[in-house]
């Protein structure tokens, strides 16, 4: 298991690499901003942006989408998985922000997780891109990510995941370290063809030595 000192430098090596890591999911408002970390769930980043420009107009505020018709939301968003899921969530989030909230998002995961369609993860995400309040949103890459340099555990849950990269790693690094690991799971450390031969972290990764040793080339 990788230490307190050797997993912030690791955070710290992803940051040289990518030092523009941050969300690419485009909003304007911290409820359009919501509204697309619910769409962007199994789908990617890119095809959210897509389809939110035309969706935001149409639905500028809760109140609008509260009061929407199911079909005139699917017919925005068909284009990405999950869309009717995806369109019952976000009308009936909608609701319950302007009857709870007045209309507002919440800046509070306990608040957040009680609308429809938020789970842990969403509001976590919510919370560190759009209101800059320390949180640890573990999502594919950050479990992987987490899991191949021995950060956590191998079984670990994701519950269990997040709670040890937070106890690991300071408070005003945890948005950062959250970005950074999404960006080397996605373009440096990917699912199936991870790049270990040219790996800054080597060193560190004891799975990535063991794939090399294991490899024909080597």
């Amino acid at each position: 298991m990788l230490s307190k000192e050797k997993t912030r430098k690791a955070i710290e090596i992803m940051g040289q690499v990518f030092p523009n890591a941050r969300t690419s999911l485009q909003a304007d408002t911290s409820f359009h901003f919501l509204l697309a970390v619910i769409l962007s769930a199994q789908t990617t980043d890119i095809a959210v942006n897509k389809l939110t420009p035309a969706f935001f107009a149409r639905y500028p505020t809760p109140e609008t989408l509260a009061s929407a018709l199911p079909t005139d939301v699917m017919n925005l968003i068909k284009t990405i998985g999950l869309y009717r899921n995806k369109t019952k969530y976000m009308i009936t989030c909608a609701q319950g922000l302007v009857t709870r909230f007045d209309g507002v998002v919440p800046h509070s995961r306990s608040e957040l997780m009680t609308l429809p369609g938020v789970g842990r993860k969403t509001a976590d995400v919510v919370l560190a891109e759009w209101f800059h309040i320390p949180a640890f949103a573990v999502d594919t890459h950050v479990n992987r990510i987490a899991k191949r340099l021995s950060i956590v555990p191998q079984k670990a849950d994701v519950l269990t995941v997040e709670k040890v990269l937070m106890a690991k790693l300071p408070s005003q690094l945890w948005i950062a370290a959250h970005q950074r690991m999404i960006f080397w799971g996605r373009y440096q450390c990917t699912a199936r063809s991870p790049k270990c031969t040219t790996c800054p972290l080597l060193e560190l990764c004891a799975e990535g030595q063991k794939r090399l040793l294991q490899s024909p080339e080597s």
